[in-house]
């Protein structure tokens, strides 16, 4: 692998995981290499009961990511090919635990859509957000999709439509972003959160996420029938039965995701 092509790193800090998109020098742009490697990363993370959260930044102080770097845009071939190819922001989509992303600098493009399908997004005074595809030719990915559920139709029309960037104070106004942090507190911060919600029981957060999913996608009736099932099995887990022991006991629970 060469340093060209970037990387998409993993750590892990007892529960908590943080995903960091390594192309400083390229503004955090996303190679078909670090595509792939969202995928292993994003796997990896359900596939280990020992993380429980994660949190994605971008290296470096200019950029959470700029996108896809177009001038590897073509080594995706032909149209069917890049209909089937990896698509990064979609690896985030299919992770199952809650996902935070902590924003500082450039969110554009592709950057953008990672945020969009995070559960969570934490930015720094510094962040910009944009979705300029519309001036390259092709529209913005699955932004109009995901857009409109955070800002409203008519602000994501103008936002898509025009390519137009904005700064951090006006995507919290919007509630593209839940929270708005001083520049030095943007790994505090989303660690702090990732961590508190860590020490819950990872069988109701994930059912949690779960249903904040289907809710958005299905009628009342259809997400009262799921939410009905998925409450009786979180009361069959032995984390339900600490939970209410420790209400009893009049302690902190400690959950073992069982």
């Amino acid at each position: 692998m060469a340093a060209s092509d970037g990387d998409i790193r993993l750590t892990k800090d007892g529960f908590v995981a943080t995903i960091t998109i390594d192309r400083p020098e390229k503004l955090n742009a996303i190679t078909p290499h670090m595509a792939t490697r969202f995928f292993e990363v994003a796997d990896e993370i359900n596939e280990t009961d020992e993380i429980r959260v994660a949190v994605i930044l971008g290296a470096g102080e200019r950029a959470f990511s700029a996108g896809s770097d177009i001038n590897m845009l073509r080594e995706y071939g032909t149209p069917w090919q890049m209909r089937t190819r990896k698509d990064y922001a979609r690896a985030v989509w299919t992770i199952r635990k809650p996902v935070i992303a902590a924003i500082r600098g450039h969110c554009i493009g592709g950057g953008g859509e990672i945020a969009l399908y995070s559960d969570i997004r934490i930015a720094s005074e510094t962040a910009r957000f944009g979705f300029a595809e519309i001036h390259r030719g092709w529209h913005a990915g699955i932004a109009p999709l995901m857009l409109p559920r955070l800002v409203g139709q008519g602000k994501a029309m103008e936002l898509l439509l025009t390519g137009d960037p904005i700064d951090a104070e006006a995507a919290l106004r919007l509630g593209l972003v839940e929270r708005l942090v001083a520049d030095a507190e943007l790994e505090g911060t989303a660690g702090e959160l990732a961590e508190r919600i860590a020490r819950l029981s990872p069988i109701g957060v994930q059912a949690t996420k779960h249903l904040v999913r289907v809710g958005s996608n299905v009628g009342v009736e259809q997400g009262i029938a799921w939410q009905n099932d998925l409450i009786a099995c979180c009361f069959a887990t032995e984390d339900a039965e600490e939970g209410m022991r420790a209400f009893r006991e009049k302690r902190e629970p400690e959950f073992k995701g069982r």
